[in-house]
């Protein structure tokens, strides 16, 4: 039914202006992050889709913009989003259609069904991508071998502990 990440989800599980309304609902359910709301939608779909920085950081300026969120400074560069009474009003506008949202995003979730949680999902591939990436690099010195085969052992013995 849903993919595992990229672009095309999207379109699956949005459409035009459903995203922002999904960030304004999280946000109200209590202040955020843009980090926290990543991993609040990836998680609440059953990890069928992740949105990217490049889409959730816009949303949530233009959220500012708009006057439905305000933002106070956090820790280092973090920034806490909080609804406004006029995004509140936006969000009660919409209900319809955000339970609609919602109704989907809890289907994408229970079609996950026992597979593993989306972090480590997330994690394998990030490894596997990572991997990837510094092998196309170029060739390996015999110290970077073995950097990252201890690195992989390590991180074999780990997993077969846990």
């Amino acid at each position: 039914m849903f993919g595992r990440g990229g672009r095309g989800d999207l379109a699956r599980f949005f459409a035009h202006g459903d995203l922002r309304l999904v960030i304004l609902h999280l946000i109200a359910e209590k202040p955020r992050h843009g980090y926290e709301i990543i991993k609040a939608i990836e998680e609440r779909v059953g990890g069928a889709y992740s949105p990217s920085p490049g889409t959730v950081y816009p949303t949530l300026t233009l959220l500012e913009e708009l006057g439905h969120v305000t933002v106070t400074p956090g820790e280092g560069t973090k920034r806490l989003h909080a609804i406004t009474p006029e995004g509140q009003a936006v969000l009660d506008g919409n209900r319809p259609t955000l339970e609609a949202i919602l109704a989907r995003m809890a289907e994408a979730e229970a079609a996950r069904g026992d597979g593993p949680p989306p972090s480590l999902v997330r994690a394998r591939e990030g490894l596997k991508l990572a991997l990837q990436m510094r092998l196309a690099r170029g060739p390996l010195d015999a110290d970077q071998a073995a950097a990252i085969t201890a690195a992989l052992e390590a991180a074999t013995a780990a997993v077969e502990r846990a």
